[in-house]
């Protein structure tokens, strides 16, 4: 597995890579300080499996670098790793095509648990539709709860887990039923009898 990790700062760069060692040993792990060495990286390495990228890199501007990253490798999961606070970039990240945004100041255990979802739910898929049977315990919660209306905030509360976790679990399920919004999902859950009534 190929993991590229573009920071332009060398001590949270190392933090990540590290963090990363530690969720799987066996990762080619890629360090990178600006956008502009992913070529020479891929023809290296080759494609990436995973990218956790900066948001404030020498070479972007606002999230250019999102765009661009997912531009050229569409279909893999990339995780936007800022010191920037969520509520201003979150949803312009994953406009642009970001799968999670994690705050840096989030600390080691909530941003490998969020990097472990990440990959667990790109390689955890089949072609089946996915039935009552087929989604876990949490995912058939979360669809209660966003039938009910509930914000990701609530949601935490609720379940008395971070609003980054709940995120990844939605990535997961919007992935799983192969959707884009919580409208979509409500829709899926309605007319494949997921939602009870």
């Amino acid at each position: 597995m190929n993991i590229f990790v573009i920071d332009d700062h060398p001590l949270m760069r190392e933090a990540i890579v590290m963090l990363l060692r530690r969720m799987n040993s066996t990762a080619n792990v890629v360090e990178l300080e600006r956008l502009g060495g992913v070529e020479a990286a891929t023809k290296k390495h080759g494609d990436p499996d995973l990218i956790c990228l900066d948001l404030k890199l020498p070479d972007a501007v606002g999230t250019s670098g999102v765009r661009d990253m997912k531009a050229r490798f569409p279909g893999i999961p990339l995780a936007v790793l800022s010191a920037a606070p969520a509520a201003e970039w979150d949803d312009a990240c994953i406009d642009a095509g970001a799968d999670i945004y994690i705050e840096k100041s989030a600390g080691a255990t909530e941003i490998t648990a969020a990097l472990r979802a990440l990959l667990v739910a790109d390689s955890g898929f089949d072609d089946v539709a996915p039935t009552d049977n087929k989604l876990s315990k949490r995912q058939k919660q979360l669809i209660v709860m966003l039938d009910r209306g509930l914000s990701n905030r609530d949601i935490a509360t609720e379940l008395g887990i971070s609003e980054h976790t709940v995120k990844v679990h939605l990535w997961r399920l919007f992935r799983r039923l192969d959707v884009k919004s919580r409208t979509q999902t409500i829709h899926y859950a309605r007319t494949h009898g997921l939602l009870g009534g």
